[in-house]
């Protein structure tokens, strides 16, 4: 068998050695950044910006089994995922559970 013979095997190497080497430079680059530096500030507004639009993205325009859901179910998990996310000491992991249950409990209730 060539090695040419497995597309998958390339596009396996390509996609490591692009991700990848942007860690590695990450990682080099990292130590030397302050805390408070304009171009952390920077990352930081833009990797918020990505957030906001995937999550708008999900909310508007979803695909899969979001896209049965009712856009005013959708909204509502949102919002109640955010609320607990800020009075639960900040915690990602609460607020994603929030916004799933009220999510689980729209769908039961509307006999999905």
């Amino acid at each position: 068998m060539s090695p040419f013979d497995q597309p998958y095997l390339y596009i396996l190497v390509a996609g490591a050695l692009v991700s990848d080497c942007w860690r590695w430079l990450g990682a080099l680059v990292a130590g030397q950044l302050r805390e408070d530096s304009e171009l952390l500030e920077w990352v930081r507004a833009v990797a918020g910006a990505l957030i906001a639009g995937v999550i708008a993205r999900l909310i508007l325009f979803p695909n899969g089994a979001l896209a049965e859901t009712e856009l005013w179910l959708r909204v509502l998990a949102a919002g109640v995922g955010f609320t607990g996310f800020l009075l639960i000491k900040r915690s990602v992991l609460a607020g994603v559970l929030l916004a799933e249950a009220v999510l689980l409990i729209g769908l039961l209730g509307s006999g999905f």
